[in-house]
């Protein structure tokens, strides 16, 4: 405590001295401290010092930190954030689906892709590619391992630098692209302001065929116009609104999220890839939980085959538990989002776009004839994903018995699927 006293005496008599005169020398001060006769002082001010003195890497650490936030500070002024959507197209083949899993890198999801192009191309700072509520970013539709799109919409916050669609491609793999970009409101989301979404699913016509065919003979097999009649029979039965919770998972019958609105399902007119026989299944909605379209159109290729009768449908919809197939996902592909809402509200204000995408017709078209078409039929042509799905129909029971009735109060809702989480 004596020790201290000339330094607490020296620094009361300074600030006496700097009350009085308003004026602060602080090299006056350091050079009054160290003078001999106050030795004490001294040493107490240079052990100070150097207890405060930064090692030479934390220095390092220091100026390439304030010359980052210079630089963000710099581009933050030439090119400040706006909130846009971007339309995007991929292949889902190697995929484990369109959500990025934050810290997991086992499994690359299309977003993990997408954001370090946006980082790479400068569309945003390095901080939001590890945490994207900064960007404020959100998708139209949870796409599931495998499945594939021509038309995803997501919202989020970026930087609009030159040539913005351009910079963002060239850190993208081919089976990736960005085909479009908007300017949108502050307030929107991609997920919520969506009023429908558009799916196809594209398969070998040979899922049809009677059970006692055989299904290695797909390339020989065709469709017959009463037989695809049929098929549209079972598939309109779909259209309205329905409790689907036996087409996800661990969804309560009694759960208000498992009634969804479907507006269109049918197939469209058979097409021959190379020697083989496809079709493409057109099915718009609302919104899908997870699996539900796979669900929907693997019941009906188990009643065409003979594995189930054709009241296993309607009967799902009730509270008893009917197994349910779900086909593969290769052939599911997002084809469209729909936002009439949004367009109505802000599409003929004069400042935003409507969300179409007309005039990216071409590039959507050109995307999927050379990337998305051609994995679907090579990869079923090769590995048979859906002959292989198909040899499972006879071990599930559509015969399902009033003992089967699922308990609401032990059959808790996944959280998971709640919401417009879709395939």
């Amino acid at each position: 405590m004596l020790k201290i006293r000339p330094l607490l005496t020296a620094l009361s008599n300074q600030r006496r001295t700097f009350v009085t005169t308003g004026d602060w020398d602080i090299h006056k001060f350091c050079t009054m401290s160290e003078e001999p006769g106050d030795e004490p002082t001294a040493k107490l001010l240079k052990r100070a010092n150097e207890e405060n003195k930064e090692s030479p890497a934390e220095c390092v650490q220091a100026t390439k930190r304030i010359k980052t936030e210079e630089e963000s500070a710099e581009d933050e002024r030439k090119y400040p954030k706006r909130k846009v959507v971007l339309l995007m197209a991929y292949s889902g083949k190697g995929y484990y689906g369109m959500q990025r899993n934050a810290g997991n890198t086992q499994f690359r999801t299309i977003e993990d892709d997408l954001v370090t192009a946006l980082v790479k191309s400068g569309c945003i700072p390095e901080n939001h590619g590890t945490d994207m509520k900064k960007m404020s970013f959100q998708r139209c539709a949870r796409t599931d391992k495998g499945v594939s799109a021509a038309g995803q919409v997501v919202s989020l916050k970026i930087r609009l630098i030159e040539d913005t669609l351009e910079k963002i491609n060239e850190h993208l793999p081919p089976q990736i692209k960005v085909l479009g970009l908007k300017r949108v409101t502050q307030g929107f989301n991609s997920k919520n302001s969506c009023d429908a979404r558009t799916y196809t699913y594209m398969l070998p016509t040979v899922a049809f065929s009677p059970k006692e065919y055989d299904a290695a003979k797909m390339t020989a097999f065709r469709l017959d116009p009463n037989t695809a009649q049929r098929v549209n029979c079972l598939f309109s039965l779909y259209k309205g609104t329905h409790n689907f919770h036996n087409f996800t998972s661990q969804k309560a019958p009694t759960d208000p999220s498992a009634r969804r609105y479907i507006t269109e399902m049918c197939c469209g007119k058979p097409f021959l890839c190379g020697d083989a026989e496809f079709a493409v299944i057109t099915v718009r909605g609302q919104s899908f939980m997870m699996h539900q379209i796979r669900k929907m159109i693997g019941l009906v290729i188990a009643v065409m085959k003979g594995y189930a009768k054709e009241d296993v449908i309607e009967r799902s919809w009730g509270h008893e538990k009917v197994d349910v197939p779900k086909a593969p996902g290769l052939g599911l592909v997002l084809e469209r989002v729909h936002f009439e809402r949004y367009n109505q509200r802000f599409g003929g204000d004069g400042l935003h776009e409507k969300l179409e995408w007309d005039s990216e017709g071409e590039k959507i078209k050109a995307f999927k004839e050379s990337h998305i078409y051609p994995t679907i039929v090579d990869t079923e042509c090769q590995e048979g994903s859906m002959i292989s799905w198909m040899a499972t129909l006879p071990i599930h029971d559509f015969a399902a018995t009033a003992a089967d009735k699922q308990d609401s109060k032990e059959q808790k809702p996944d959280s998971a699927d709640i919401g417009n989480h879709s395939d």
